[in-house]
């Protein structure tokens, strides 16, 4: 009966749920799923890990090429990020080139790079006006069920604290690279962006880490971005339900928390892989 009432009125199926303040996956409305993550999940990657927020999941590779740095800065390395969202991960998607959501996704991850400073361009220069690293960033959906922002920006984070870059020195004599394989070293992760989206129901009703179902079913969506000291690096709203400043301040309080969170995850994980 309940199956049946959730097919014809999905929407209102929602509301008595969350009328007694909890979801159908039996979450209470500000409960984050189960977040897991491992690194060093590819072993061809320079830096990769993976992460799963519920069914929701990413897995990071990182590859570090050598490129000329920009003519308008050149003591700057590059980042590049690529969002994959295949139809592997969900039937929405179709094979080719990126859809508008995959774009978008893309554009938000560098946003969040260049905005929080995670790492600076200028540590990737190798000689100024010669060499820079290059780190192509590539984050694969293997599964969306929702809320793929967050699970792209903790992948992406932690997979840059995963890379190891070998030490470099320009020949003057050649004028050629020399690659140490020898002599790796972790690169410089200046700040810790962390995503919290939020999604909205009925223009009044917030809920934290939508699944895909509750971002079908809401009338807006936001994703907020904090670092360790509180500082807003990112806001990204994409139309839908207008909220009160209200409501903004009382978001950024949870994403304040949930950054302590996913840090504390990360700190452990990371812990844990070095050598006693």
């Amino acid at each position: 009966m309940a199956a049946g009432f959730k097919t014809v009125e999905p929407l209102e199926y929602y509301r008595r749920f969350l009328k007694e303040n909890c979801r159908p996956d039996g979450r209470e409305l500000g409960e984050f799923r189960t977040t897991t993550v491992n690194i060093g999940s590819i072993g061809t990657a320079d830096g990769s890990s993976l992460v799963k927020l519920g069914n929701t999941t990413v897995i990071c590779g990182i590859k570090a090429e050598f490129g000329a740095p920009p003519t308008d800065a050149p003591d700057k390395g590059y980042v590049v990020p690529n969002v994959d969202l295949s139809p592997l991960c969900s039937w929405r998607f179709r094979s080719g080139p990126p859809g508008e959501e995959a774009q978008v996704a893309s554009q938000f991850i560098a946003d969040v790079i260049e905005n929080s400073q995670v790492i600076q361009k200028e540590d990737l220069c190798i000689s100024p006006g010669k060499l820079a690293w290059v780190l192509y960033c590539d984050l694969i959906c293997l599964n969306h069920d929702g809320n793929i922002l967050d699970a792209c920006t903790f992948a992406l984070l932690a997979a840059l604290k995963n890379v190891q870059l070998p030490e470099v020195t320009i020949n003057e004599e050649t004028a050629l690279a020399e690659v140490n394989l020898k002599k790796k070293s972790y690169l410089n992760i200046r700040t810790h962006p962390v995503a919290t989206s939020f999604a909205v129901f009925d223009d009044t009703l917030l809920i934290v880490d939508p699944t895909e179902e509750e971002e079908n079913l809401a009338t807006g969506t936001l994703t907020v971005v904090m670092d360790e000291e509180g500082k807003l690096c990112c806001l990204h709203k994409p139309g839908g339900s207008g909220l009160t400043g209200a409501k903004l301040q009382d978001c950024m309080s949870r994403a304040v928390t949930r950054h302590k969170e996913v840090k504390k995850l990360m700190d452990e994980v990371f812990k844990s892989m070095k050598p006693k």
